[in-house]
């Protein structure tokens, strides 16, 4: 009898504590857990904040946010955003954390500029939330970590749209961002008078305020870019449904440069933009910045002499290349002369291609290399089909060309 009372006092107690944590957790035993409507509120504040930016209300956006301790990194966005002809503005909740009222977001903000990008871009954002009343609002907007800046982030943005382009600017006067228009109108025109292939025919042009800001567009240390007048950034050997290129200009160093030397970097990068489908992984660089060279300075008159200083000094003091340059001597943090070198070294054998085969054979030749697909006989296959020569009568000939030109 004693055990038996021991062992119904044992179930009892077992069952009032399965029963206790039951209630507790509201889940298992047959109860249905309660659920967190978090996650879809958050995306519909986020719809409502991406409806306001896009319809340009000012009120509906101020509407999604709260500042947190007196500011807020919200609220400039709306402002700095204003000036850009915005097509599509979309945020994608991939993740949310949250404790009590307080809440990070993760999102993927989709967005397009009229008239210009082909498909969304795309930047990883990472949203501070609280919860006031039973409403979650936003109390800062950042790039999540890891993730490069948008020109927004830098500060309020003005535009400038040209016949053939869109700048876009931080920090930076509207008579200098007309003049980078005014460039970019002209360098449209002539690479679709060199290159045949089809393209936009149009470029953004994105001015930050500094080096600083330059390297934050690109996420990548400032000191890797010092000196580098402008960068391109877009889809190699892609579909041509990708979002339209950028280039994004270093105002330090293209600052000091003269027109002609802005106009030839601006031409250099939109040469960029319009080879972009037709560049590969299997497209060495001498060939695709020799390309964009070759189109910079087409027509200007310029001699070897003039453009190509840092390799005619190295030609004339016996230093004549071996080989063409290869992809490591295109590195931005590599020594100043060697980059200038392997430059100039890259657009005089693209000039040899235009001046013996003629410029068509040329853009066939960039074309047949990177549709190879791979760079393993990727320059020796066109080399032989489409100039019917070999790597090493190339390599010789513009050994001599060098010397004819430089020396």
């Amino acid at each position: 009898m004693a055990g038996r009372r021991r062992g119904s006092w044992v179930v009892a107690l077992c069952s009032a504590l399965c029963s206790a944590l039951c209630l507790a957790l509201l889940a298992g035993c047959g109860a249905d857990p309660v659920p967190d409507t978090a996650a879809g509120d958050v995306r519909r504040l986020l719809d409502r904040r991406a409806h306001a930016v896009l319809s340009g209300d000012e009120r509906a956006y101020e509407r999604t946010e709260r500042p947190a301790h007196g500011r807020s990194g919200a609220p400039d966005l709306f402002a700095n955003v204003r000036a850009i002809p915005l097509e599509t503005w979309e945020y994608r909740l991939s993740r949310l954390d949250r404790s009590g009222s307080r809440a990070t977001a993760r999102a993927e903000l989709r967005y397009r500029v009229e008239g210009y990008d082909r498909a969304p871009l795309t930047a990883e954002r990472t949203l501070s939330l609280e919860r006031h009343d039973g409403q979650w609002y936003v109390t800062a907007e950042r790039p999540a970590k890891k993730a490069g800046e948008q020109l927004w982030d830098q500060g309020r943005v003005r535009a400038e749209r040209g016949a053939d382009s869109l700048v876009l600017g931080v920090g930076r006067g509207a008579r200098e961002l007309r003049a980078h228009r005014a460039l970019a109108d002209r360098a449209v025109p002539a690479v679709r008078d060199a290159w045949p292939g089809k393209w936009p025919g149009k470029v953004v042009v994105l001015v930050p305020r500094s080096l600083k800001g330059m390297a934050g567009l690109l996420g990548a240390p400032a000191s890797g870019y010092r000196g580098i007048a402008a960068v391109t950034t877009g889809e190699a050997g892609g579909t041509g449904r990708a979002p339209a290129d950028r280039i994004i200009v270093n105002p330090e160093a293209y600052g000091v440069l003269g027109d002609f030397g802005k106009q030839v970097v601006l031409t250099h990068e939109t040469t960029h933009v319009a080879t972009r489908t037709r560049t590969s992984p299997a497209t060495p660089l001498w060939l695709s910045e020799g390309f964009a060279d070759w189109v910079g300075y087409r027509g200007t008159g310029r001699t070897a002499a003039q453009a190509a200083p840092e390799l005619g000094r190295a030609v004339r003091g016996g230093e004549l290349p071996r080989e063409l340059p290869g992809d490591d001597e295109f590195g931005f943090g590599t020594d100043a002369g060697r980059l200038a070198r392997a430059y100039e070294g890259a657009w005089l054998a693209c000039r040899m291609i235009a001046d013996r085969w003629g410029e068509r054979r040329l853009t066939d030749f960039y074309r047949a290399v990177g549709g190879h697909g791979k760079r393993a006989g990727a320059v020796e296959d066109a080399l032989r089909d489409v100039l019917r020569t070999t790597p090493e009568e190339f390599t010789a000939r513009w050994r001599t060309y060098l010397r004819s030109e430089l020396g």
